[in-house]
């Protein structure tokens, strides 16, 4: 796929400044910072309930904002998968034609996405007979076709068994180093996000903490809130954390940022981080 490299070179590819998200009057989001590069992969994870989707569905202007603002690149060019997609099984819908909603696309290029992902041969196939892997890499062939800067996934392995998370998370990888493209992900497995991710934010509300692998698996308040090795996956969506979510901000969670070392909260975090 072409690269654009030198468009709107040094910028961020896009970023959140102090946005908050309310549903009926409830804050969901509170003052939430961040910001994507060009050519990394960061991963979001929190437990059940903590705005993730909604976080993902905010940068994209699904979701409006009450507060705060998001920016893009100028001609960003963002690809999404999205955490399900119910398909009716009685219209009849094959992976080729699914591709090409709602643009119209090559069937050249529809077969080299599905290529691509390692599906050809399910391109004349009912998307409903499709199994859960092959649907899912049909969802990421359909955001390979805008040859994305941006890839967004919600929780893009959701049902699917060990062995078909891993070739899924291998193959998002592998479109990473052909392509590019940078990666912007949810996910609820920890061993995945320590292993693939460059940053880690970690989501509950409002950003607990935020950085590298190295920095975020070594904090003690990540420690405490998914728990170490194997048992922090099960801990993920266990987690509650040890203050309240009213977002008065009085509790002394440190927050941690970049590449750096940890830093408690009032510190100067400037960059990726919030005030």
């Amino acid at each position: 796929m072409s690269r654009l490299p030198d468009r709107g070179r040094g910028m961020s590819l896009i970023a959140a400044d102090h946005a908050c998200v309310r549903f009926a009057g409830t804050e969901v989001l509170h003052d939430i910072s961040l910001r994507v590069e060009p050519a990394e992969i960061v991963t979001i994870v929190g437990p059940n309930g903590s705005g993730k989707s909604t976080l993902l569905r905010a940068l994209l202007g699904i979701t409006p904002l009450a507060a705060g603002r998001v920016s893009r690149r100028p001609g960003l060019r963002i690809g999404y998968v999205p955490q399900r997609l119910q398909i009716d099984r009685t219209l009849p819908m094959t992976a080729r034609r699914f591709l090409s909603l709602p643009r119209r696309h090559a069937p050249a290029a529809s077969a080299a996405a599905l290529a691509r992902v390692g599906v050809p041969e399910v391109a004349d196939r009912q998307m409903a007979d499709l199994s859960g892997g092959q649907f899912q890499r049909v969802l990421l062939a359909r955001a390979l076709l805008t040859e994305p800067d941006l890839l967004i996934l919600d929780e893009p392995t959701q049902g699917l068994d060990q062995p078909g998370e891993a070739a899924f998370y291998r193959l998002i990888d592998e479109v990473r180093h052909d392509t590019g493209c940078a990666v912007l992900m949810v996910s609820h497995d920890l061993h995945v996000v320590m292993s693939a991710s460059d940053r880690v934010i970690c989501l509950n509300g409002h950003i607990c903490c935020e950085g590298t692998p190295q920095v975020v698996s070594h904090a003690p308040e990540y420690r405490a809130m998914f728990g170490l090795g194997t048992q922090g996956a099960l801990a993920l969506y266990r987690h509650e954390h040890d203050h309240d979510h009213t977002h008065d901000h009085g509790h002394d969670h440190s927050h941690y940022r970049g590449h750096g070392p940890a830093r408690p909260r009032g510190a100067d975090t400037r960059g990726h981080g919030h005030a």
